[in-house]
């Protein structure tokens, strides 16, 4: 019976870190094919991120986070975010997300990382005005 009501087991992991691991409710991320929201009993999925906010429902409250791209494996109510890098909205300065913002902006239209530097730095402050 205690499995009933456990829901899912969710590890955010960065190259360098795990960034927030345990129990929630429900797990919402960005994929290359849209967003994806994770209840208990999902079917089994494997992913690749986009540079996006990440939501994690925890029993004590929604964990919001920025992810830079990735994968996110789901089986057996456990999910596993993985990525190049991860930020806890707490750990996102937002002045200088909104300055990374302008600079990419200012990027010429052609520069293929544009577009990326473009997402990464909306994700974070999106992340940081969420939990905020």
């Amino acid at each position: 019976m205690a499995d009933e009501k456990a829901g899912l087991h969710v590890e955010l992991v960065a190259a360098d870190r795990t960034v927030w691991s345990g129990e929630a409710s429900m797990v919402i991320a960005r994929t290359v094919e849209g967003d994806v929201g994770i209840l208990r009993g999902h079917a089994p999925i494997l992913s690749l991120l986009t540079e996006a906010a990440i939501e994690i429902a925890s029993p004590d409250g929604v964990v919001h986070a920025a992810v830079e791209g990735g994968f996110i494996s789901v089986a057996n109510d456990r999910v596993s975010i993985l990525s190049e890098g991860a930020l806890l909205a707490e750990e996102i300065k937002v002045d200088e997300a909104r300055a990374e913002l302008d600079a990419a902006e200012g990027l010429p239209t052609t520069d293929q990382e544009r577009d990326q530097r473009i997402r990464l730095a909306s994700a974070r402050i999106r992340a940081a005005e969420r939990a905020s």
